[in-house]
């Protein structure tokens, strides 16, 4: 670990330095930190040595996956969001639960090893999206209010979705391996989602509380404003850890109240966090790249391979235009939101969760790598293809409606 440190802090700086040039191109931050990880990683020069099993890997993952939760969950309006609801409803309540079903379909045709229980969990794990891997998509303000919020919703919502399904469906495959037993696994589970609901519901509501009261008696400093929502999710994940729950759950759950209060003092209190949130996201790529595509890479088969292509193809946008249909959506419309379902910092964590485990199941190492080259494929192609779609489709779609 002497040189992991200098490597991604010098790899930060030097991002930095094109950051502004690089913005709205082709080439986005994820593909940058990612191709950087592999070139500084096991399979390039090797600075950066951290065991991807080990301690700062899954405490980088965890404080990332925990701080992108709380800020997604917090940003929701549900005044706002009720007035354009239907696609974000949709992708959630009819994609999702599609992209889960086909994702086991393809995994059992695919490769003959998995039980059923393995196919489940990859499918799970491939199921959340992240709009930052295809940031134009959800920022380009020519585009279509009811597109880019549906994105940005359905991807802020379905990791704290997945996060219970993903520890339930976890518990089965190793109960299914006789790793552990039944019972245990269940108690596990329950204790899990409701400790984590709880501390999430007393950390953000108390969080929350105090920004509001304080705010009206003008006794806190606008430093600590920012402050808050920080101590807020870091409250959250560590008291429902501290539990027995899952700070996963905590910190999203903890985001929905914060949000819900915090509101009635109004103003902006979310910088910092995001900052935060924006910083591990870029140095988790980094070691993604680093100690998990390197290793996947050598072990890459066509297998492997065909299920990723199919992953983030038809498995994610069939399920996303039957769950367009009845919204009037024309077919360059169905075909945008299908692509852009791209896999990144929720599986991430749920491969290094994997890993974790103190029992290995039967074909872990399949899995695994499967779900490490589909997020490397899902990097590279939404990377790519995100600014020119979405300027190409922005322009069809200002022509369309001068048209009608």
């Amino acid at each position: 670990m002497t040189w992991a440190v200098p490597a991604i802090a010098g790899l930060l700086i030097a991002f930095a330095a094109i950051s502004g040039r690089i913005d709205g191109t082709p080439i986005t931050a994820p593909i940058v930190f990612t191709l950087g990880g592999l070139a500084l990683g096991v399979a390039g020069s090797d600075l950066i040595e951290l065991d991807y099993a080990g301690e700062a890997v899954k405490l980088l993952a965890e404080l990332t996956l925990g701080l992108v939760l709380f800020v997604d969950a917090s940003r929701i309006d549900f005044a706002a969001l009720r007035r354009q609801l239907a696609l974000p409803v949709r992708l959630l309540a009819i994609g999702l639960p599609g992209t889960i079903a086909l994702g086991i379909v393809a995994a059992l045709v695919i490769f003959d090893e998995f039980s059923l229980p393995e196919a489940i969990l990859l499918a799970v794990v491939l199921a959340p999206t992240d709009a930052a891997l295809g940031k134009a998509v959800v920022t380009l303000p020519s585009l279509p209010t009811v597109v880019r919020q549906g994105l940005n919703v359905e991807s802020g919502l379905n990791d704290g979705i997945c996060v219970p399904i993903f520890l339930v469906v976890l518990a089965i495959a190793h109960t299914e391996s006789g790793t552990v037993g039944g019972g245990a696994a269940a108690v596990l589970v329950f204790e899990q989602i409701g400790y984590g609901i709880a501390a999430g519901i007393v950390a953000g509501a108390a969080a929350g509380t105090v920004l509001v009261i304080a705010g009206r008696r003008k006794s806190i400093d606008p430093l600590w404003v920012q402050i808050v929502p920080v101590a807020a999710a870091a409250l959250a994940y560590t008291a429902a850890v501290g539990v027995g729950g899952s700070g996963f759950i905590a910190a999203f759950v903890g985001g929905l109240a914060f949000g819900v209060i915090r509101r009635r003092a109004g103003g902006d209190v979310s910088h910092l966090i995001e900052e935060f949130g924006d910083l591990s996201s870029a140095v988790t790529f980094i070691v993604y790249g680093a100690v998990l595509l390197g290793p996947a890479l050598g072990n890459l088969s066509w297998a492997v391979f065909g299920y990723a292509v199919v992953s983030l193809t038809v498995v994610r946008m069939l399920p996303a235009a039957l769950a367009m249909i009845g919204l009037h959506a024309r077919a360059p419309t169905v075909g945008f939101v299908g692509w852009f379902g791209p896999r990144g910092l929720a599986t991430i964590v749920f491969v290094v969760l994997i890993v974790e485990e103190p029992h290995e199941l039967p074909h872990e190492s399949l899995l695994l790598t499967t779900a490490v080259i589909t997020i490397g494929l899902s990097v590279v192609a939404h990377g790519l293809t995100a600014a020119p779609l979405a300027g190409r489709y922005s322009s069809w779609y200002r022509s369309s409606s001068q048209r009608t």
